[in-house]
């Protein structure tokens, strides 16, 4: 198996057993190692009590897409510190695209970059995430 299968294997088998990147309606759009484009669409039991999309909701998507691409690799990820900037109100119906970026991988952590904008191309939050690679083999 090449690295691009294995990388949409682990990223598949995480998704089905992740009951949270399931209710959320995550869709896997595209996978390598490293790497990842989520979609998801905001439900009204998203908002908060501003009529906007909660928080913890783009950083939830953010934080699967930082989860499904450091586990790309050939090793378990957890991460270990993240952050988030909300730059723009999320809305009901809004399609939000996540986008992660491997921006360095060492031996035992790896850095990312997920931005996550809507349907305009705008984005809406910035987040960053420090995983560690455990010993553990996919």
């Amino acid at each position: 198996m090449n690295p691009k299968q294995q990388a949409k294997q682990n990223v598949q088998t995480m998704y089905n057993s992740d009951g949270f990147s399931q209710w959320l309606g995550i869709q896997i759009v595209h996978v390598e190692p490293g790497n990842v484009q989520l979609k998801m669409t905001v439900r009204k039991e998203m908002t908060n009590g501003f009529g906007i999309a909660h928080g913890g909701i783009s950083y939830s998507f953010a934080d699967s897409a930082l989860a499904f691409a450091s586990n790309g690799h050939d090793v378990h990820c957890v991460s270990i510190e993240t952050s988030i900037s909300h730059l723009a109100a999320i809305h009901v119906g809004d399609e939000l695209t996540a986008l992660a970026t491997e921006i360095r991988k060492a031996n035992k952590v790896a850095w990312y970059r997920v931005e996550v904008r809507n349907q305009h191309d705008e984005i809406v939050a910035q987040f960053n995430g420090t995983v560690y690679r455990t010993s553990k083999s996919w």
